[in-house]
Formats: structure tokens, sequence, C-alpha cells
């Protein structure tokens, strides 16, 4: 039996498309820091740069786990797949991990990062938006 999709309302493109923008802005982010960019030294102090630089290489990996990971859940979202629920779920739990670790446990050596710490819980809620609705996408069969 042919498995059938509902087709899904105009804002469910809106939002995937927009989805795919904001974590294509964190796929870029990840490659200024990795990479030294000057973008990226403009926007920090030396500071800054060296608490960055001093985070451990896990924490490196999740930061690309978290924005790769949620480039393909958006574009399987605009594919109408389901596991992009699966994949938005792995970038959710790898920005977590991330984010709490720097919220509240690496040592800031009093480096202001206000800014940074605003961006994370910004960070935290729109994945953790994105697997609300790949999860509603789902029930609602808009992808399968």
């Amino acid at each position: 039996m042919a498995n059938s999709l509902e087709k899904p309302p105009i804002w469910f493109w809106i939002v995937s498309v927009i989805a795919l923008i904001w974590n294509g802005m964190g796929v870029h982010g990840y490659i200024s820091q990795a990479y030294k960019t000057k973008s990226f030294t403009d926007n920090y102090t030396v500071e800054q740069i060296e608490i960055m630089d001093s985070m451990p290489a896990w924490y490196t990996a999740l930061f690309a786990i978290a924005v790769f990971s949620g480039v393909l859940g958006c574009l399987l979202l605009l594919l109408r797949k389901k596991v992009a629920k699966t994949i938005l779920i792995l970038s959710f739990l790898a920005a977590a991990v991330m984010m709490i670790y720097f919220l509240f446990i690496v040592d800031l050596k009093g480096v202001d990062f206000s800014q940074n710490k605003i961006f994370s819980y910004a960070v935290l809620v729109f994945a953790l938006f994105l697997v609300w609705f790949s999860s509603h996408s789902a029930k609602k069969d808009w992808i399968s």
C-alpha cells in the first residue's frame, strides 16, 4: 500500500526554509570559528578567543554535530522525510550538552560572554522548537 502524505500548509515551507537558513548560519559560525576567519576574530577580544580555543575537543565536535545535523534535518524536512525528526533530536541534544557546558560548567575566567550567553539560550529554544515542529509534521503526515 502506498504511503499517502498530506499536503503541508505554506507555513510548513516557510518555517522549514527559515530553519535551514538559521542552521546554515550555524555552519558558517562553526567554519568561521574552526578556521579563525577575520570576520570571526574581529567580533571577539583576544581573551574571548583564548577561552574558546581552550575548550575541549569534544565541545568543538558537539558544535559540528549540532550545526551540520541541523542543516541535514532541515533539508530532510524540505524533502518531507520523517527521519528529519531523529536528526533534529540529535542536533538539539548536541547543542544542549554544549550549551549546558558553556553556560554552567566552563570557567570563563571572568571574561564577559554575556552576548554569547543570550544567543546560547536562543539556540536551545530554536533547536527544541525544531524537534517539536518535526514531530508535529510527522503526526500531521506532512513528512513520512
